[in-house]
């Protein structure tokens, strides 16, 4: 069994998933994380963020439930109203981070989003992955994957069902059990794995 994290890096929900996510990471290291990107802002929703008139209410609700930090520079971004959130290009880099360092796509998934809601970094940037990886420590970042790479992700997203951001997944054979949809505590995470766990004590 694993754990399936689905996330877009333009999500704000996802970013205030994040400490919830690291808990969890922490709290069963028995169970490995597969870090997927979702592709929310693509086609007719890839338009200047100011059309997305929600985001400024979400934000406070989000900082409110989870403590979720938006930084200056990214209400910059907000009151600018210019600016254009590209899932593709996002899913583009994180592939390429992910394959860099498999193991610790669950810290660069976080750091990502750090990059852009608490710093204003544009995800469409190289730069931003660049500077993301230099402060993780990899060494061998390539920059950008293809295309080709970020569908391969939309469509494990949406062959999990998955249709909404964040959605945290335990995976076992063709058996997916929901362990979150948008926002939940690590508590509220692990007391819905009780099912799992003989079959875990019968791998131990």
């Amino acid at each position: 069994m694993q754990l399936v994290y689905v996330f877009d890096a333009y999500c704000g929900w996802s970013h205030g998933f994040s400490g919830t996510l690291l808990e969890v990471a922490a709290r069963r290291p028995d169970l490995p994380i597969d870090v997927v990107s979702g592709g929310l802002f693509r086609g007719p929703r890839r338009v200047p963020i100011s059309r997305f008139g929600y985001v400024q209410g979400a934000n406070a609700r989000i900082t409110e439930l989870t403590g979720a930090e938006f930084g200056d520079a990214y209400q910059r971004l907000i009151a600018d109203g210019s600016f254009v959130m590209d899932s593709e290009a996002a899913a583009r880099g994180f592939a390429a981070l992910r394959q860099a360092a498999p193991d610790r796509a669950v810290e660069l998934a976080v750091a990502l989003q750090r990059a852009f809601y608490v710093n204003g970094r544009s995800l469409s940037d190289e730069a931003t992955y660049r500077a993301v990886a230099r402060a993780a420590g990899v060494a061998n970042f390539p920059g950008p994957a293809g295309v080709a790479a970020a569908q391969v992700d939309f469509d494990r997203a949406a062959a999990l069902g998955v249709t909404g951001f964040p959605s945290l997944l335990a995976v076992e054979g063709d058996a997916v059990t929901v362990l979150a949809n948008g926002h939940a505590t690590a508590d509220e995470v692990t007391s819905r794995l009780p099912a799992f766990r003989p079959l875990l004590e019968e791998q131990s």
